[in-house]
């Protein structure tokens, strides 16, 4: 028996569990410390209520054998793709056939397991600083990867490479640094792939939080992305659903492989083999936000953690710190103070502020120097965070 050596090549802990690792021990040295978690970005409202309503329905139906359920479609029930065709896409002059879209556990899982169809000899371009499921996840298969710096003379959005890339990484609005990218640098993107016969691999999944109508939701709102692109979106973020797990994938049928092999094909055959669909009691409760009343819960729910961010996104300001994001995206990116090194400044926070924070080296070369703050948590834990890093300043 051997292993995938690859494994070899990925750091020692995955950053978010060395950050768990980290705070679980310097609550076992202090555990009377009252910390305040916005490291993760994970959310803290319950779900909307149309939601849980449906997903009560959902499960009262798996009690009586005439309405009972077992194996779905593994590409996703028409019920919600019908939904999500509707209302996520012919709004914005975008048409999606049924089979273009195909439901999953998540965002973070089809980012990862999107590599399954694609030769490992692609090169991959990767946006730095950046989430790292795209990096590791292609250290596994060893593929060679080309880092795209994201700073602030670029908003963050990577200048187009002149080297040729076969596949790139694009996630806007960002995580970590909350940038989001104009139409027309997104066109510049998709210009590049289509005369290098790349492939751009979108993650929208903070989309719900742009406000401002200029800005792209999705990918397919540039002319020729059909031809270049694959897009993920997220119920997570949107709806709350980090615990339910659902998401979803478009692979548009246009989308071909230099011999002319469609992408859409080989992913329907990758998921028919290895997957067996998002549960039926998901899959409910995320259509259910697509109705009025659960739009209406939605948008209740992202306003409540857009507060946050503009709360924090000003009150670090005032402080003198560097801040960018915050005003589309739930994500917070900070200067640390006088150049403080990212984990440094991390366990500062901890050990004096009791505030856990993201250390921006985590996310690569690029993120060294920063620090991200999520408005996940509730408006007292924000106003409370603020507060305490305020008086350690």
């Amino acid at each position: 028996m051997r292993i995938n050596t690859n494994y070899h090549q990925l750091s020692g802990r995955y950053l978010f569990a060395e950050i768990a690792q980290q705070v679980s021990a310097y609550k076992a040295a202090h555990p009377e410390a009252q910390l305040i978690r916005l490291g993760i970005g994970d959310v803290t409202q319950p779900l909307p209520p149309a939601a849980i309503n449906a997903m009560h329905r959902a499960v009262d139906e798996y009690a009586d054998t005439k309405t009972f359920h077992g194996y779905g479609p593994e590409q996703g029930y028409d019920f919600l793709i019908n939904a999500i065709i509707a209302h996520d896409f012919v709004p914005r002059g975008i048409q999606l056939d049924r089979d273009e879209v195909f439901v999953s556990d998540g965002a973070k899982s089809d980012t990862g397991n999107i590599g399954d169809i694609l030769a490992v000899d692609n090169i991959v371009g990767i946006t730095d600083p950046v989430y790292p499921v795209y990096v590791d996840t292609n250290v596994m298969a060893g593929r060679t990867l080309r880092y795209i710096p994201c700073h602030a003379d670029n908003d963050f959005t990577g200048d187009i490479p002149t080297q040729h890339l076969d596949i790139i990484y694009l996630c806007y609005p960002n995580n970590p640094t909350g940038a989001v990218i104009t139409r027309e640098k997104l066109a510049a993107w998709v210009e590049y792939a289509l005369r290098h016969k790349a492939v751009i691999l979108y993650d929208a999944a903070y989309e719900a939080f742009i406000s401002d109508d200029s800005l792209p939701h999705s990918i397919y709102e540039i002319e020729g992305a059909k031809q270049c692109a694959i897009e993920f979106r997220s119920f997570s973020k949107t709806a709350g659903f980090t615990g339910v797990r659902c998401g979803y994938t478009v692979i548009p049928k246009t989308l071909k492989a230099e011999d002319g092999t469609s992408l859409n094909a080989l992913w329907n055959r990758r998921q028919c083999s290895k997957f067996n669909g998002a549960s039926y009691i998901s899959q409910r409760g995320a259509e259910a936000i697509y109705s009025p009343k659960g739009q209406q819960e939605v948008r209740d729910i992202i306003g409540r953690y857009k507060a946050n961010a503009a709360y924090i996104r000003q009150s670090l300001a005032d402080m003198g710190l560097t801040v960018y994001g915050g005003q589309h995206s739930p994500y917070i990116w900070v200067s640390t103070p006088d150049g403080e090194d990212s984990w440094h400044f991390f366990r500062r926070l901890l050990n004096d502020a009791n505030v856990v924070v993201t250390p921006g080296e985590g996310f690569g070369t690029h993120g060294e120097g920063y620090v991200r703050i999520t408005a996940f948590g509730t408006a007292d834990d924000s106003r409370a965070a603020v507060a305490r890093i305020k008086k350690i300043l």
